[in-house]
């Protein structure tokens, strides 16, 4: 029999056990607005910290998505972070309202991981690429391609969460951090990937399949 799991961030836990205390001490002290407020409120921190099960398909060779939200570009540019080279750069920005649980696009090790502090930009602008707080892990699979994942903070969304570490070896799908409060998320894959997804697509993380990575010659 397999574990119940809440469907629930544990990084939010802190924040909907505040939120309902404060709940439950309006009630107490029958304050009724304020008690339906913080009830209301508690209702968006559980609903903002879900975590639910994903069905990351396992074929071989495909990148799925690290995050819930939409696709806002893609295009060709230099890996700015561990020096890759030429790549194709997919983005994904998510809102308030997109689960912000993030998962690794491929299985692999995790060869290094770099974060720079920054601005607070709104995420779905190009200049946050260059000037928000950032985090990046550089991945490897088993045929050495590599893939760059590199979380963003954004204008609300000020807390980057990333659980891996250099050395770790993550399964496709697997949730390796997260950003609170609407943010993005850059993947610089193998210029040769063939693409299968558009801008402006709705992405899951863990499940949609952002691209088909060739296997080398």
């Amino acid at each position: 029999m397999l574990p119940v799991r809440i469907p629930v961030a544990k990084e939010g836990l802190p924040f909907v056990g505040m939120s309902a205390l404060a709940t439950i001490v309006f009630a107490l002290l029958e304050m009724r607005g304020p008690a339906l407020a913080a009830l209301v409120f508690t209702g968006f921190v559980l609903y903002f910290f879900r975590d639910p099960e994903r069905v990351v398909p396992h074929r071989a060779n495909l990148l799925t998505s690290p995050a819930d939200g939409k696709v806002i570009d893609i295009s060709e540019a230099q890996e700015p972070w561990f020096d890759s080279g030429k790549t194709i750069r997919v983005s994904i920005f998510m809102n308030v309202f997109n689960c912000h649980v993030n998962r690794a696009p491929i299985s692999g090790t995790v060869m290094d991981m770099k974060y720079r502090p920054g601005r607070f930009i709104s995420a779905n602008k190009s200049r946050a690429m260059v000037e928000n707080e950032a985090n990046a892990l550089l991945l490897e699979d088993d045929l050495r391609r590599q893939v760059t994942v590199v979380q963003i903070a954004g204008l609300i969304a000020r807390r980057i969460v990333c659980h891996a570490q250099v050395g770790d070896i993550l399964e496709r799908g697997q949730r390796y951090g997260m950003i609170r409060f609407g943010s993005r998320l850059d993947v610089y894959m193998p210029v040769d990937s063939q693409l299968l997804v558009e801008k402006g697509d709705k992405a899951v993380a863990g499940q949609t399949v952002l691209a088909a990575m060739k296997a080398p010659r």
